[in-house]
């Protein structure tokens, strides 16, 4: 029924190798010891809970789903069991501040843990995955009798999150929001309806917390118009452990393409008690930090899907016997060679293999400019981190994602028929893949952020940042033999990306359309340069290096290969694409579609 094994050697040469975590680390947290023996101890350890633990409850989640009875919801059979196995060991605390309880291990380690979670079970990955976005949220604008209260609960894993943003009239522009709240007290009353509630009610935390987006009656209208509320499901006594329930309630589950084991909700609000979070008005500002780290974990559900389904696509190749190779049998004993010997086999497993890669490296590296952007002793270092995080975050929620729907959809077809049926649990990762280029902000949404407010509003301040660092490891890997068949194309596509944004960006002056006529491909083309700058600088380190450690860098380099000479040249038909402009767009009238 499927296999999943994290690979830590990978995640142990872009950790260590390629972006050399622990002199990072050295300089961020000198008191933390952060070095790689303690990585990799908790990554190993990781790897064997993702693997023993989370993946034999996959194929489960998906067959039970999740039910609804009387208000409570019961997740699939052995959900809640692992979850309190993963908070006995600690885990949920792994990423956060020690004042409030975690352990203070920076987010490029905590990253690898969520990919192999996503990885072994998307569904159930969700349910602590969103804890720590309410605790980020928490962290940065609640006060501080809220932070005492809360967040040493949600870092332990006692107390679970959820973002309630979504309702039936308010999908992506939250501007439309109408859940009312209404003074009383110290504390508010909100009442409405939320939809699309990941991880709404369930049977695995003692308590949930729900954010929720409301309106206060003076409220103006529009998106600068919306608070911010901590409603728990059940309402904290004054020695902060649960006490009577609050008026929000699951009054239905959706019925999804995938992610069964993961509840989504219709939450209904009767005169909840809620508790404001930072200033009246402004809960954009304090949800948005909670959206922020859920997009770069959608990003990190891409990664860890594309890998699992490369795995198992891979295992199948290897084993399924059908035909002769056509320069001849590479296994005359067998009565067919392994599929794997034919070249759109290879195709399709190499495609696999090189965006994963390429989206671990990118991955990773904004993680560890996160790490950089929050501890930093210099100011203008956090800055720079910080506008790096700014620009990517859309695209490594909208790029990974992207490339997961095709990957999982590749490493299906090279399963074949076989990959059609559910037995071989391929269809899932098709079916689990397929949410995330729609939640926490469609793709089309993370594109028209990063071409209209990452890169435009600041005249491509960040873009430019992001370009010094290519063009000093460029400079830098010049001496090297054997560069120049990556730095060529990397310098290319780095040359039409700056033409394509000064074009467009000149065009939106005039119309606004342009950018978002432009954004999808935009995105597409400034993704590739990122992958194109990783991949350069880890064929870089298997050319410095030579082809051993058991074959890692040869294969390195053969991958890089293949990505530049395959993938990368989407690029052109991007860009050609982008600079087409918008009136081939807008040209047919409504009525003629």
């Amino acid at each position: 029924m499927g296999q999943y094994s994290a690979p830590l050697g990978d995640m142990s040469f872009v950790l260590h190798e390629l972006l050399q975590v622990e002199k990072a680390y050295a300089e961020l947290h000198p008191e933390g010891g952060f070095n790689q023996e303690l990585i990799d101890q908790v990554l190993g350890q990781a790897a064997k809970f993702a693997s023993e633990v989370l993946f034999p409850l996959n194929r489960t989640g998906d067959q039970h789903g999740c039910r609804l009875e009387g208000g409570k919801v019961i997740t699939p059979p052995g959900f809640k069991e692992a979850y309190e196995r993963f908070c006995e060991a600690g885990w949920p605390s792994i990423a956060s501040d020690p004042e409030y309880g975690g352990q203070g291990v920076p987010h490029g380690v905590g990253y690898a843990l969520e990919e192999m979670v996503n990885s072994a079970n998307h569904a159930w990955a969700m349910y602590p995955t969103l804890t720590h976005g309410a605790y980020g949220a928490l962290y940065v604008h609640g006060t501080d009798e809220q932070k005492k209260l809360y967040l040493p609960r949600l870092i332990s894993g006692r107390w679970t999150g959820t973002m309630c943003l979504t309702e039936p009239q308010a999908g992506s522009d939250l501007g439309l929001v109408r859940t009312r709240a209404e003074p009383k007290g110290d504390s508010y009353e909100i009442t409405g309806t939320k939809i699309f509630v990941s991880s709404g009610e369930h049977d695995m935390s003692e308590n949930i917390i729900h954010l929720v987006l409301a309106r206060l009656p003076d409220a103006p209208a529009g998106s600068k118009g919306i608070s911010l509320f901590i409603v728990p499901k059940l309402i904290p006594n004054a020695d902060g452990e649960p006490g009577a329930r609050n008026g929000i309630e699951c009054t239905a589950l959706e019925h999804k393409l995938g992610i069964h084991g993961n509840a989504t909700c219709v939450m209904n609000l009767e005169r909840a008690q809620g508790f404001l979070v930072g200033e009246p008005h402004k809960g954009l500002q304090a949800m948005f930090v909670m959206m922020n780290a859920a997009r770069l974990g959608v990003g990190m559900q891409g990664l860890g899907l594309t890998e699992v389904a490369y795995q198992n696509a891979l295992g199948y190749a290897k084993e399924r016997l059908q035909s002769r190779s056509l320069s001849g049998p590479k296994e005359p004993s067998k009565p067919a060679d392994p599929i794997l010997v034919h070249a759109d086999v290879r195709r399709m497993l190499l495609t696999q293999k090189a965006y994963v890669e390429g989206g671990r490296a990118l991955a990773y590296w904004v993680a560890l400019m996160f790490d950089t952007a929050v501890s930093h002793r210099d100011a203008a270092k956090r800055k720079d981190a910080d506008d790096l995080v700014q620009l990517f975050t859309p695209v490594v929620k909208a790029f990974l994602t992207d490339n997961s729907v095709l990957c999982t959809n590749l490493a299906l077809q090279v399963c074949g028929g076989h990959g059609y049926i559910h037995e071989t649990g391929m269809d899932q990762y098709v079916r689990d893949a397929r949410i995330t280029t729609i939640y926490e902000g469609t793709n089309t949404i993370q594109s028209l952020d990063l071409l209209g407010r990452k890169v435009l509003l600041d005249g491509g301040a960040k873009l430019r940042k992001f370009d010094a660092l290519v063009k000093a490891f460029s400079a830098e890997a010049q001496g090297t033999a054997g560069m120049a068949e990556f730095l060529e194309p990397l310098a290319a596509t780095g040359k039409t990306l700056e033409r394509l944004t000064l074009e467009v960006g000149g065009r939106a002056m005039q119309d606004r359309d342009e950018v978002g006529a432009a954004s999808v491909d935009y995105l597409r083309v400034l993704g590739h340069y990122g992958f194109a700058y990783f991949w350069a600088r880890m064929a870089h380190i298997a050319l410095s290096h030579g082809a051993s450690r058991d074959g890692l860098y040869a294969a390195k380099l053969a991958t890089a290969r293949f990505y530049f000479q395959r993938l990368l040249p989407e690029v052109e038909s991007a860009a050609r694409s982008a600079s087409s402009g918008s009136r081939n767009l807008f040209e047919l009238d409504a009525e003629h579609f």
